[in-house]
């Protein structure tokens, strides 16, 4: 049974991406963009861990600390920087660039009335847990292409991002933020399809279709005291390759997993101050909430209470 305290968050589902990124709160934030003819230059300090650039018109190359050799990024591609602290971007035709900085968020200009490049900037935000989750699951540099199979309407979404912020009609800001939304799922989508390539670690968990059954029931039922015999049948495979297959693509064994995702489903609740820690323990499958505190705060770092405190 799904946790009483947690329906409204991870509500039952087959949908494992969804259920993580309801659970972590995925954001994507649109801080500016610009429009710009001719020659160019910027530079951009990267205070946000997960920094997006996108390119809704023209082409550019694009240059971060970390990186090795210079991005170039065409019409209705994204690149995400994870954890860089600087990156430059330029376009143009060869000849003096023209230099110049944004400062000001939630600025979106016409340089000199110039269209021939345009380009939004942005970052990806979560939780405090969700950034752990994201920043380990994700390269130092993820660039998604237009062309991508999984990216289709990268394009479009960009265009209206671009069209709501310079147009000013009213409800803009609420149609950027919907139109948000979906560029960072189109974003993780299009790297998900891309699963010999990802990392150990639970994106590629999500990707790998024979262990799909499984963790469906591990996050629709966390509570439930599951054995791996019963998770493996669900899988149609042997109890020894279902923990060896599970700890190759996730990087932990199964009810490791599992006990993880409880974890992350508590903090959640945690952070409704109304939520009592020993029903809390019993929802999530634990005999007592001492055994659950005893968990969590090997997990996390310090016992229930004091993070709910922390978190109000």
């Amino acid at each position: 049974m799904r946790p009483h305290f947690l329906r409204d968050s991870t509500e039952t589902s087959t949908d494992q991406l969804s259920d993580v990124l309801r659970l972590v709160e995925v954001n994507s934030v649109i801080s500016g963009g610009f429009g710009v003819a001719g020659a160019w230059s910027t530079r951009f300090e990267l205070s946000s861990p997960l920094k997006f650039v996108a390119m809704v018109a023209g082409r550019a190359t694009l240059v971060a600390n970390g990186v090795s050799g210079p991005i170039d990024i065409g019409t209705g591609d994204v690149v995400v920087l994870n954890r860089r602290s600087w990156a430059t971007m330029s376009g143009g035709p060869d000849g003096l660039a023209r230099q110049f900085a944004l400062t000001e968020p939630n600025t979106f200009v016409r340089i000199d009335d110039g269209d021939d490049d345009v380009i939004l900037g942005g970052h990806i935000d979560a939780n405090r847990v969700g950034m752990d989750l994201l920043a380990a699951g994700l390269p130092p540099v993820l660039h998604v292409r237009a062309s991508a199979a999984d990216a289709t309407h990268l394009r479009e979404t960009l265009e209206r991002i671009w069209e709501e912020a310079t147009a000013r009609r009213v409800g803009a800001e609420f149609a950027i933020n919907q139109h948000a939304q979906l560029l960072v799922l189109t974003l993780l989508r299009a790297h998900l399809s891309q699963a010999d390539e990802l990392p150990v670690g639970w994106l590629r968990l999500l990707a790998d279709e024979r262990l799909r059954a499984a963790v469906s029931l591990m996050h629709t039922e966390p509570g439930r005291q599951w054995r791996l015999d019963e998770l493996a049948r669900v899988a149609m495979m042997s109890r020894t390759a279902f923990a060896e297959r599970f700890r190759d693509v996730a990087g932990s064994p199964p009810l490791a997993y599992l006990s993880a995702w409880r974890m992350r489903l508590a903090q959640r609740a945690l952070r409704d101050g109304d939520v009592r820690i020993g029903p809390l323990a019993v929802e999530l499958g634990y005999t007592s909430e001492s055994a659950f505190s005893t968990a969590f705060k090997r997990e996390v770092g310090m016992s229930p209470l004091r993070y709910r405190n922390s978190s109000v």
